[in-house]
């Protein structure tokens, strides 16, 4: 293969990977006719057609779609040979894309991150706080946080985080003009905050279990948010019963600005796991993240 050619191929996974000569000319750092004239010239010398162009987007043909699934493996494989020999440098350097619940940034990865990160300026991580469930794989995310409940098995996972559980809590005020649930089902006559599940779309259901009894509890209210901290605001104001993680109302519990019901419906669960693929290789920097949030 001659050198030009392997550069305009490199042009074109560019191009479909962006769906746009507009984003891939700003991405590569060229014009939108230069790379749209490579590309031309590429599919002239190879006898087929590569991309599909329409006014709105840019798709890969079949045989785009081939020239990808052989190409792409390749280019990962020089990418992590290069990231390999960072390795040699005084220091590690990169960047590291983590994405995670809001929860398990506040009182694990933070919290352990905070204090190794000063000892490696050349690393660049991203958090990115979503309550939702990503597919880090094709979103270019290096790792995820999540339980160790729902990391998907082909998943190198680590444990980061102790055991932990969900607590439900409401004001003292509130309480004064309503019954205490003694069961989960007594949840449904009060007013609850819920919890919307970002990625999916729908309201957490909340899941309580004693004595080997699992149950699952629809609830209903005037507020809904998808993160804890609001939810706890509200629950302190006496908007009502939240169901929420426990370290995060330890301060609120202590003060008796909440008060904790149906203690004994609520066990702990597996706690936070760091999960990546197992087939990457994995770059210098992303070795001391694992290292810090593992100890």
């Amino acid at each position: 293969m001659k050198r030009e050619d392997l550069n305009d191929m490199l042009w074109f996974l560019a191009v479909a990977e962006e769906r746009s000569f507009t984003k891939a000319a700003a991405k590569l750092g060229t014009s939108q006719s230069t790379i749209s004239h490579t590309i031309k010239k590429l599919e002239a010398r190879l006898g087929l057609r590569l991309l599909t162009r329409t006014t709105r987007s840019v798709v890969p043909t079949e045989a785009g779609e081939r020239l990808i699934r052989s190409l792409a493996p390749r280019i990962e494989e020089l990418e992590t040979e290069i990231d390999e020999l960072m390795e040699i440098r005084d220091k590690p350097s990169g960047s590291v894309r983590i994405t995670l619940s809001d929860h398990a940034l506040q009182s694990v990865v933070w919290p352990k991150l905070r204090p190794v990160l000063r000892d490696y300026p050349d690393i660049k991580v991203e958090l990115n706080s979503d309550n939702g469930f990503r597919n880090i794989v094709e979103e270019k995310f290096d790792a995820g946080v999540r339980l160790g409940e729902s990391v998907d098995k082909d998943m190198i996972a680590v444990r980061i985080g102790p055991d932990w559980r969900l607590v439900a809590v409401g004001s003292p005020k509130y309480f004064a003009a309503r019954s205490v649930p003694e069961t989960p089902q007594d949840l449904i006559g009060h007013d609850c905050i819920n919890h919307r599940q970002s990625q999916l779309g729908g309201l957490y259901g909340w899941e309580f279990e004693r004595g080997g009894r699992e149950l699952r509890v629809r609830v209903a209210g005037q507020l809904t948010f998808n993160t804890s901290y609001a939810m706890i605001d509200a629950a302190v104001s006496g908007y009502g019963v939240a169901y929420v993680p426990e370290n995060l109302v330890e301060r609120e519990l202590a003060s008796g600005q909440l008060v904790q019901i149906l203690d004994d419906w609520t066990p702990p669960f597996p706690g936070y796991y760091l999960y990546y693929p197992s087939r990457r290789q994995n770059s210098p920097a992303f070795k001391v993240v694992v290292e810090a949030l593992r100890g």
